[in-house]
């Protein structure tokens, strides 16, 4: 067998786990695994983080658009012609003529 194809059935049959300088091969396969761990697990929660500011957002578009409706829904009972009308059909009527001032003087 050449040295190249000894190399590679020796790196698949494990043998760089089980020889003398297993030690240190160990150890960073140890390291590797537990970075990669990390990087899993940040990126899960990274993942989280978007789906409830997508959530957040949707919610918040939605409060935007109630807002915006019950304002419109606020001006339209505030116009004066829709005051009228209230006012008719409890048998009101605008006045035919102006308010008058009332001056109230108090002398000691």
């Amino acid at each position: 067998m050449s040295k190249v194809k000894k190399g590679v059935y020796d790196f698949l049959r494990g043998s760089f786990l089980t020889d003398e300088s297993a030690f240190k091969n160990w150890r960073i396969i140890i390291f590797v695994v537990v970075l990669l761990l990390i990087m899993i697990s940040s990126a899960h929660k990274a993942d989280k983080k978007v789906i409830q500011i997508s959530k957040l957002n949707k919610k918040k578009r939605e409060l935007r658009a109630e807002y915006v409706d019950t304002g419109t829904i606020l001006m339209r009972m505030k116009m004066e012609s829709s005051i009228r009308e209230k006012a008719k059909t409890r048998g009101l009527e605008p006045l035919k003529s102006p308010p008058k001032k009332i001056k109230v003087t108090i002398k000691d």
